[in-house]
């Protein structure tokens, strides 16, 4: 018994010294992570160089635009044309089933488009002497030449053109004619990410809030099932990118930054961050100016567009948008298209242990938004010079649990928001396995079968006459 009790004082002993010294051994915490809460901030903007001699360019963008070559109110010619003088730095026109080429090139003509020639709206493409005047920016605006070129991203096409659901997936990046006559089936997005997916492409949901319906209940973009519907095909096809929180003039999309908060929040887990992206869904030369991305490149070329895509170095910009006081803002309509009023933006972004520093200028109003809250909104003195604000999660209750933060810029020409920047606590995602069990099985195919062009145009119909 003697002894049991002295071997026990003895290696309470040992372990009285020894904790010191595993105290002294432990690692420091390395930049970007604090040990009082043991996580880090990962930032889509961390290979950004945002000065110096070998600085970033902010490119402006559009990936979703129209023309005559489908349902648009404008000559493919002329819409290009339009998106030249107003600055922009790339673009892809991504007709409903025709996939993009060379602006020089004829483009694809669909049966289903021919009424467009009926009403003598016929299309004008560009000689090769034009089209490489557009890229290297020799092509004039108002008898001068604008200096800097407008690359053309090809392969682009909104994909399920013929659907009365509104059910659109962008495809960029496709093949010559892959996606050419698609004319895909209603309520079904994944055929279209599975197109592009299957050629290569990359992808993206367009304009949401049209499919939910949520411009008439707000609840919509929240729905649980709709929102694992969404979930289940990012998270099955990496190709596909994210969705777009901003879409034209953000008529029927004005909430899909819930939709935008609640997929991050579903396909984070699983380690899937889900861009947001933002653009004109152009169909008539009004709405050139109205939803954007500016995209943090080291060179303006296709390679470049595709890989920020992918790693979500850019901003959503829109310049009009309906008022929201519940939430995110405005307080009032606002609408700066084709005005001179500049949106605001960034210009530096850097992640400090749990604190990220923006540098921005014309706004008026910074909101960080974490899980789709509101969690830091400060009013500011709007600017043209750089302004600099700090949030320090540390000083936040409950940040130890988010999953993201974001940062949105309110100004008097618009709004801009980053994309995500993901709360890494060290823990390894989940494995995303779908539900395949008899239940899930049946409703999909429940879905499928209600789904049939039939019974949409029935259900359409009927919706009419009850009205």
């Amino acid at each position: 018994m003697k002894k049991t009790v002295l071997k026990l004082i003895s290696f309470g002993m040992v372990l009285i010294m020894l904790i010191p010294l595993c105290a002294g051994a432990a690692e420091p915490a390395k930049e970007g992570t604090a040990a009082k809460n043991g996580y880090k901030i990962v930032s889509p903007y961390e290979d950004v160089v945002w000065s110096g001699d070998n600085a970033w360019g902010a490119y402006k963008g559009n990936l979703h635009t129209h023309s005559f070559v489908s349902d648009a109110e404008v000559d493919y010619r002329d819409m290009i044309i339009s998106y030249y003088e107003h600055g922009f730095d790339f673009l892809a026109m991504t007709d409903h089933g025709v996939t993009g080429k060379p602006w020089n090139e004829k483009p694809t003509e669909l049966p289903l488009y021919l009424y467009q020639r009926i009403i003598g709206h016929f299309v004008h493409y560009f000689t090769d002497e034009e089209f490489n005047a557009l890229q290297d920016g020799s092509f004039p605006v108002d008898g001068k030449a604008r200096g800097r070129g407008m690359l053309c991203v090809t392969g682009g096409n909104e994909l399920n053109a013929l659907t009365i659901t509104k059910d659109h997936v962008n495809a960029i990046f496709l093949p010559p004619h892959a996606g050419d006559n698609y004319l895909g089936y209603e309520n079904d997005y994944e055929g279209a990410v599975r197109l592009a997916d299957h050629y290569g492409a990359v992808s993206f949901i367009n304009h949401p809030g049209d499919w939910l319906e949520s411009n008439s209940d707000r609840a919509n973009c929240s729905d649980p099932e709709k929102i694992a519907y969404f979930a289940d095909i990012l998270l099955r096809y990496d190709s596909c990118l994210g969705m777009e929180v901003f879409n034209e003039h953000n008529g029927t999309t004005g909430y899909d930054r819930d939709t935008w908060d609640n997929l991050l929040m579903a396909c984070l887990p699983y380690g899937k961050r889900v861009n947001g992206f933002s653009n004109g869904d152009t169909h008539f030369l009004r709405d050139v100016d109205s939803s954007f991305s500016v995209f943090m490149m080291e060179e303006n070329t296709e390679e470049n567009v595709r890989k920020t895509m992918q790693s979500g170095s850019f901003f959503a910009v829109t310049r009009v948008i309906r008022k929201d006081t519940e939430k995110f803002g405005p307080a009032e309509d606002l609408d700066a298209r084709d005005t001179d009023i500049p949106y605001p933006m960034f210009s530096d972004i850097k992640v400090d242990g749990h604190k990220i520093t923006v540098k921005y200028n014309n706004a008026y109003d910074i909101k960080w938004v974490a899980d789709g809250n509101v969690i830091d909104s400060k009013e500011v003195a709007q600017t043209e010079d750089a302004a600099e604000y700090t949030v320090d999660l540390d000083e936040i209750e409950g940040s130890d649990d988010f999953l993201y933060v974001r940062c949105q810029l309110m100004g008097e020409g618009g709004i801009t928001l980053t994309q995500a920047f993901v709360i890494d606590d060290g823990t390894a995602p989940q494995e995303y396995v779908r539900d395949e069990s008899v239940a899930a099985y049946a409703k999909r195919i429940s879905n499928q079968f209600f789904s049939l062009r039939i019974f949409v145009l029935f259900k359409k119909l009927w919706s009419l006459i009850v009205k």
